[in-house]
């Protein structure tokens, strides 16, 4: 696997999560798939990840030694959108971007795949597969790909880029005819949103640009007077403003709809996967855990989902899923719906689908590679040994007292308070976002357990330790 995490979006939204160049490692986790002999990896990130943070997920290995000398990591040593200071080129630079502008990686990357083909033992070049595996993939990641001659695990740009919108999101729900609020899409101006919005009976509504990441490309408007711009808005971005959301709008499009609020229960995200063959499943669902000033931001998830609405939730995902397989569409990809409760019971309404890795994909890979879990059709769970298994998780630990630590004092102070991972048990946390905590004080970690209550109490015992709150 050549592993490129490049948060390729547009950087206005990203500079508002903190640490967010760190966010490049929570597909560290893949590190995990080295426990097969036969697996390389080349990990190339914005800037190098500490030695300790490679060195902890190494250690969860059963030969840390031999999965080190199969592993690769390469850094573009590019500052993230986050760096302090006014915007650069260079600090608004895509990982994509900053490879394709150094030919010295793109060659060693080629190199070492030319490398590992031909290692003594090693199958011949045909018989060894070889994937790039992006968090997002846009022309960026297709070029890469095109230049390294490797197919890539995940969507075509093109796909990426339609049905990863929010309007494209709303084409592929109708097409495969599960609930959406009510709305329009493929909205351009202002003005079109302004006669969208007329023919929406609600006195809430809510904007959503198209490639808006992490809901910081929302604004939700209480209508009053004559225009939306002149009406009580709530920016999920901090700084937003009608005259920069507006050019947002034209620039990238966006989509209209009404406010859920009543009888919300959930926001439940579901973790789809389409083979190459055309084969597309729901392999997880998650309720999420939102926050912000909108309470639409992604701060964590619970796994599963409840299961009083889990059939509906996996039921819309897997039509949603067959549509984009007919499409072309393959790889793992999350698609996040509103749960309403109703007389007849519980009723799932599409949201979004974010066409690449999602929030939920890093813990729910943690939780499959550390346990060896996998689906017990007896069960009707995912189980390790017999014992099905939950986890809480969290991209939002953050405490003041861990500014200035070093990733490997926050593995040993965890270790140390017996807060890791217990590998008889097959129990306890998986830190990610390792990288953050010198900076921002912040990582994540997976709370894995044999009950949701005692993963929701392994989860708080951590934020407390950490010195973090929920």
């Amino acid at each position: 696997m050549v592993v490129v995490p490049s948060i390729s979006l547009p950087p206005a939204e990203l500079s508002c999560i903190k640490g967010v160049r760190h966010y490049e490692e929570r597909l560290m986790f893949l590190l995990l798939a080295l426990d097969h002999p036969d697996v390389h990896l080349i990990y190339v990130s914005s800037l190098p990840v500490d030695p300790a943070i490679v060195d902890y997920y190494l250690g969860f290995l059963r030969d840390p030694r031999d999965a080190a000398g199969r592993l690769h990591m390469i850094s573009a040593d590019t500052p993230g959108p986050d760096t302090p200071g006014p915007p650069s080129q260079s600090q608004s630079q895509s990982l994509s971007q900053a490879l394709l502008d150094r030919p010295d990686l793109i060659h060693r990357v080629r190199a070492l795949l030319a490398e590992t083909r031909t290692a003594p033992g090693a199958p011949g070049i045909h018989e060894s597969p070889a994937w790039m595996v992006p968090w997002i993939s846009t022309d960026l990641e297709a070029e890469l790909a095109r230049l390294w001659n490797l197919p890539i695990y995940g969507p075509s740009a093109a796909h990426a880029a339609r049905f990863g919108s929010k309007s494209g999101s709303r084409e592929a729900g109708r097409q495969a005819g599960v609930p959406m609020p009510r709305g329009f899409a493929d909205l351009h101006s202002l003005a079109e949103v302004e006669h969208a919005a007329r023919a929406l009976s609600g006195r809430r509504m809510i904007v959503k640009l198209n490639d808006g990441y992490s809901g910081l490309g929302n604004a939700i408007v209480t209508r009053s007077g004559h225009s939306l711009a002149d009406s009580p808005t709530s920016f999920s971005a901090a700084r937003e403003t009608w005259d920069k959301f507006a050019k947002k709008i034209c620039e990238r499009g966006a989509v209209l709809e009404e406010y859920i609020e009543q009888d919300l229960v959930s926001f439940p995200s579901a973790l789809v996967q389409i083979t190459p063959n055309g084969r597309a499943e729901v392999i997880a669902t998650h309720d999420q855990v939102l926050g912000g000033v909108n309470a639409d931001l992604y701060q964590g998830c619970n796994f599963p989902s409840r299961g009083e609405y889990r059939a509906e939730v996996n039921g819309c995902a897997l039509r949603i899923g067959r549509v984009l397989a007919g499409k072309g569409v393959i790889g793992l990809f999350g698609i996040d719906f509103f749960v309403v409760k109703t007389d007849g019971g519980y009723r799932a309404l599409l949201c979004e689908i974010n066409l690449r890795i999602g929030g939920t994909t890093h813990p729910f890979g943690a939780m499959l590679l550390t346990t060896g879990a996998r689906f017990d059709p007896v069960l009707g769970a995912v189980a390790a040994d017999g014992r099905p298994k939950y986890y809480t998780a969290t991209d939002n630990c953050a405490s003041p007292s861990l500014r200035g630590s070093t990733p490997g004092e926050v593995v040993r102070r965890v270790e140390e308070l017996g807060l890791g991972f217990d590998r008889r048990s097959r129990t306890g946390n998986v830190l990610h976002l390792l990288g953050s905590v010198p900076e921002h004080g912040k990582l994540g970690f997976t709370s894995i357990a044999d009950s949701p209550e005692e993963a929701m109490a392994l989860h708080r015992k951590t934020h407390l330790a950490l010195g973090s709150a929920l």
